[in-house]
């Protein structure tokens, strides 16, 4: 029987925070972005952040932690899985239809994310990546009205569809760090 791990955080001023404010690398103070298209792109920024801070510091066998079973949820398999989610919303917005999967079907982005430290690498390269091709394919369209792909879905709905998504899995990552090592905060 393991031992149940000790809450605890790295902050000091408030104890309920990941971290300190003046060390949240997030946009947490100051002004807020002007307009819509920034907002969601700051928030998504945000949570795409927060994900990757619920990781750090962890090793391959704590990263590929399952929660609670039947589950195959793991912070890895976060990873992964919001990897797979980017590169099926450019499949939403374009003509072509969708990409082949990263990972395949049927929770495999779940399923394969064993404590490995070539699956983890691979995992953030392609979360990375395909961050940065779902980026450069919206950024093609700012007028949030506009329809694209064969059902004609707005780009609105896919910027709040990506946030809502990665607040969803931040939501996940919280529960599980606090699994692993105790870990809690915002």
């Amino acid at each position: 029987m393991t031992e149940e791990p000790v809450r605890w955080t790295r902050a000091t001023v408030y104890p309920d925070m990941w971290v300190d404010p003046d060390d949240d690398p997030r946009n947490t103070g100051g002004v807020s972005p002007d307009g819509e298209l920034a907002t969601l792109l700051d928030y998504t920024a945000s949570y795409r952040m927060t994900l990757l801070m619920k990781c750090e510091g962890l090793d391959p066998e704590q990263l590929a932690r399952r929660s609670v079973p039947p589950s195959t949820m793991s912070l890895l398999g976060l990873v992964r899985h919001l990897a797979e989610v980017e590169r099926d919303w450019r499949g939403w917005i374009s003509d072509d239809g969708a990409e082949p999967t990263l990972y395949g079907g049927n929770d495999a982005d779940f399923d394969g994310a064993v404590a490995d430290q070539s699956v983890v690498d691979e995992a953030y390269a392609a979360l990375a990546r395909e961050q940065a091709a779902t980026d450069a394919a919206l950024a093609q369209h700012p007028d949030l009205g506009e329809r694209l792909g064969a059902d004609g879905i707005a780009v609105r709905e896919v910027l709040v569809h990506r946030v809502e998504e990665y607040a969803r899995h931040c939501g996940h990552a919280d529960l599980l760090r606090e699994c692993v090592d105790g870990r809690v905060g915002q």
